[in-house]
């Protein structure tokens, strides 16, 4: 089957280019130099439409193309493809005076008022009639327009209103309970509701978990995050069915947040879009935002399964909304750009077209700034434009992963409620912190469900699974006796899907494929440290470890310096059929966890895309007989790699090795290799 956003890349003639078109900021005369400047940056395909609701129907029933029908016919004589975006993030005032109940309510009680963006209770009827109307017109209006080569639903689902805890909210958990778990006595028992005698009787006696006297019920709440994800689920899947109906061809996308988005799981939603897209913003204050960019990359391939993928927005410098919004060096929108490009896009586009002069985000980088064309931005958004044209051989290509990194917004929630053992151990801490030591060792990894297929992949890392359902431990379990390698991380496996903790001795689902049995959690203090056998510290956690057929390949120090684990293993592997199971038994410092990954590679036979030196990222791309490396140099100074066999994008031979200077990035074409056979059919070697 044909890969939508292949198709896509293949209509607009090379890799997509551009961001998000908001003509209605602008007059008329405006527009003309946009798509004049566009056409010169090198821009093929714009976001029409994200937030003009109120534009379209500035009253109730009341339908204004003028504006839309105007730029996507000047666009489309321009020759730059639209992407056209339902508007249904930002409800017309109108509507939010006629229908105040349909404003979210918050967990104290609060009832929020319109002024800002997605404004809405995602279970409001009224909301979903409103905008079912304004979706439908719009798809049977444009279906057959000859710009519009994709549908882009919604803006950024959940990211300020995923959890609404008003009465129609409450009605709608209480039916989509009645679904899950057909009686309250059943509700019961996976919430544990015997517990401070909380047991319900009728459907009507359940509410949202509102802000209350004490901890909330735990599997109330995670149950109302699925809950919450679902109904927003379920108005993208309304809107997607009404754009399909009138118009089958064109393919549906929605701009995912990735690890930005806790509230939403981005896995559900990806599995409804035909083209996988995300946003991703550095943050200016982390000096290690390329690893985070990376990894999010790597999130979003997994997420399309991995196919090509949409960076659907990204920024050209600053950003908005941090404390302190620091430009991008000279060089570094490019070098970001081209990452992800490396990674596995297909397209590159930003936030947004034009510099808004008013609103909350005017001071937000554009590709064309409030300066003009005489600042740095347009150089380098020009100038990458052109380079992209040049690169289009590339696009259609697949990114190569040895390894999988298992990623899940279910465990996230999870493990971040209220009353756990320790509220520092902490989700998306986890995951980077093993991330970055992946990138470290330049091994790719691909960032997937739990119920992905595992086969293909000669080792995989599950640095924060505390919640994990009994079909994915036993697909973990199988993976392992097939030969596979993973690795858990701390605290993983202790509880089932609805928070309950599995009895018998941690680590739960994990015990036989470990060959171990925790006796007991121990959090360490803020401040407090236990000490390693390689002499490094672990901080956070630590656990006491019984071997029940593991060994210890790192051990907590004798002595009080050891903490409350002292003399126990930190680290054990263990033989599990034809493969191997390891655990990590604290948080382990970032030396360690390299120490721990690296042995693990190299058992598996999960190697880098290159040799190359540290602070150079080196990423394969490949498809049949094409293969490309992507070079990214991350350090302060001028590197040598050696490239014997590789030629340039142009076809032009090079010396034996390539100079990458500081910041810089280079696009080797390569004598394509044979694919890597999986796991499975070479068995346990």
């Amino acid at each position: 089957m044909t890969d939508p956003m292949s198709t896509l890349a293949d209509r607009l003639g090379g890799i997509a280019y551009g961001g998000d078109y908001n003509p209605e900021q602008w007059p008329e005369d405006v527009w003309h130099e946009d798509v004049r400047l566009m056409r010169e940056a090198g821009v093929n395909l714009v976001t029409v439409g994200v937030f003009s609701w109120s534009r379209i129907e500035p009253r109730p029933g009341a339908y204004d193309w003028a504006l839309l029908d105007t730029v996507i016919d000047l666009l489309h004589t321009a020759g730059v493809a639209v992407d056209l975006a339902t508007p249904t993030a930002a409800p017309p005032p109108w509507f939010s005076k006629a229908y105040p109940r349909s404003l979210p309510l918050t967990a104290s009680g609060t009832r929020l008022s319109h002024g800002s963006r997605q404004a809405f209770c995602p279970s409001s009827p009224d909301y979903a009639r409103a905008a079912d109307a304004v979706v439908g017109k719009l798809a049977r209006r444009y279906a057959d327009h000859p710009a519009v080569v994709m549908w882009h639903v919604h803006n950024e689902w959940g990211n300020h209103n995923a959890l609404c805890y008003c009465d129609t909210s409450a009605a709608a958990f209480r039916t989509w309970l009645r679904d899950r778990y057909t009686t309250p006595a059943r509700v019961n028992d996976v919430w544990g509701t015997d517990f401070w005698g909380q047991r319900y009787g009728d459907w009507e006696e359940i509410d949202p978990p509102r802000d209350t006297t004490a901890f909330r019920n735990p599997g109330q709440e995670l149950d109302y995050r699925r809950f919450s994800s679902d109904a927003l689920l379920a108005r993208h899947r309304a809107e997607s069915a009404l754009l399909r109906e009138a118009s089958p061809g064109i393919p549906i996308t929605t701009n995912l947040l990735g690890t930005l988005e806790k509230k939403v799981d981005g896995h559900a939603f990806a599995r409804q879009s035909d083209i996988v897209s995300v946003d991703h913003y550095l943050v200016a204050a982390d000096p290690g935002n390329h690893i985070d960019l990376a990894l999010n990359a790597d999130l979003a391939r997994g997420m399309a399964d991995g196919r090509p993928w949409l960076l659907m927005e990204h920024s050209t410098s600053a950003v908005n909304w941090q404390p302190v919004n620091v430009p991008k060096e000279p060089g570094e929108m490019r070098r970001n750009s081209l990452t992800h490009l490396a990674r596995g896009a297909d397209g590159i586009l930003f936030f947004q077209w034009r510099q808004s002069r008013a609103g909350a985000e005017k001071w937000h980088s554009a590709m064309l700034p409030h300066g003009g064309t005489g600042t740095r931005t347009w150089g380098e958004v020009s100038s990458l434009g052109a380079e992209l044209g040049a690169m289009s051989e590339v696009r259609g290509t697949r990114v190569q992963a040895d390894v999988a990194l298992l990623f899940d917004w279910h465990a996230w929630w999870a493990l971040e409620l209220e009353a756990r053992p320790s509220q520092h151990l902490r989700y998306l801490d986890t995951v980077r912190d093993w991330y970055g030591a992946l990138w470290d060792l330049g091994v790719t990894c691909d960032l997937v469900a739990p119920d992905t297929d595992l086969s293909r992949y000669r080792a995989v890392l599950a640095p924060s699974l505390y919640l994990v359902s009994d079909t994915d431990a036993d697909a973990l379990h199988s993976y392992v006796r097939g030969g596979g390698h993973a690795v858990l991380g701390p605290f993983s496996g202790a509880v089932d899907t609805h928070d309950r903790v599995r009895t018998g001795g941690y680590p739960g689902a994990f015990r036989d494929l470990l060959g171990l049995v925790v006796d007991e959690y121990l959090p360490l203090r803020q401040g407090e440290s236990a000490l390693l056998s390689d002499s490094s510290r672990a901080l956070l956690w630590s656990e006491r470890v019984a071997s029940r057929g593991c060994t210890a390949r790192l051990r907590f120090a004798d002595g009080p310096d050891g903490g409350p684990a002292r003399g126990g293993p930190a680290v054990t592997r263990h033989s599990y059929g034809g493969g191997v199971g390891w655990y990590a038994a604290a948080a382990l410092p970032a030396q360690s966890l390299r120490d721990l990954l690296d042995a693990v590679c190299r058992e598996a036979g999960a190697e880098p895309a290159a040799a190359v030196p540290p602070g150079i990222e080196a990423v394969r791309r490949r498809a049949g007989d094409r293969s490309y490396l992507f070079l990214v140099n991350h350090t302060d100074r001028e590197v040598r790699i050696p490239v014997a066999g590789h030629t340039a994008l142009d076809g032009s031979a090079l010396p034996e090795y390539v100079s990458l200077p500081a910041g810089d990035v280079v696009v080797l074409r390569e004598r394509a290799v044979p694919q890597q056979a999986s796991l499975h059919r070479e068995g346990a070697r």
